[in-house]
């Protein structure tokens, strides 16, 4: 029998694994980095909402998180992942970090564009009359809409690079198939085929965030 009569069905159920662990991990952590990132935009100092406070803590617990090697975060939130899901193994205690640092890091990658839209454009909509909450959802977001969806293009393909990690210590996915059936077993042949089907995954997401952020840039 050939080796791969037996390994395409894992195969196939690691790519599933895979595909459901970057779809949750991202849906929840990319609406809960863009409510973090608007935040720490509206807070800094001097702006539409200034509170030197809550900027402060979110800027510190991003700070305090973002540093640290997915690798070492995996093990070090295992009692949260635990509480959360009951176990530190499988996809859905997986979730559990890859979501946390995705939302830090999003956070950061939303706040960073939001700070680069043309204050000019703030101060006219404010001289108009517009309120501040109208402002930052009504103007500022979406003149920071191209570069977000580059940002979160980015994301996507740093999310499937951690669901590849978490298979490291039981997280399954791609990650796991690799190491399980290629490194531990000597297949070179299996690591080659989770690396070629990891790269057209991240290039197709590449393809539709690049052709979503033209099109509204030619708007």
């Amino acid at each position: 029998m050939n080796k791969w009569d037996t390994l395409t069905p894992v195969l196939v159920q690691s790519i599933g694994e895979t595909v459901y662990m970057v779809a949750v991990s991202l849906a929840i952590s990319g609406v809960a980095g863009l409510a973090i990132g608007a935040l720490l935009y509206a807070t800094r100092p001097g702006n539409l909402f200034a509170n030197r406070a809550v900027f402060f803590v979110a800027n510190l617990v991003i700070n305090l998180i973002r540093p640290i090697p997915f690798i070492i975060f995996l093990t070090a939130v295992a009692p949260v992942t635990r509480a959360v899901t009951g176990s530190t193994l499988g996809t859905d205690a997986a979730i559990v970090p890859i979501t946390i640092m995705a939302t830090v890091v999003i956070a950061r990658v939303v706040e960073q564009n939001l700070v680069a839209v043309d204050p000019g454009t703030v101060e006219a909509a404010r001289a108009v009359g517009a309120r501040r909450i109208g402002v930052l959802f009504g103007v500022v977001i979406p003149e920071a809409l191209a570069p977000l969806i580059l940002g979160y293009t980015f994301m996507f393909i740093a999310v499937v690079d951690m669901s590849a990690m978490a298979g490291y210590i039981g997280g399954g996915g791609l990650g796991n198939f690799a190491i399980i059936y290629g490194y531990q077993q000597f297949n070179q042949q299996a690591t080659w085929v989770t690396v070629a089907i990891i790269v057209v995954i991240v290039q197709v997401g590449q393809l539709i965030g690049n052709a979503l952020a033209h099109r509204i840039l030619r708007r």
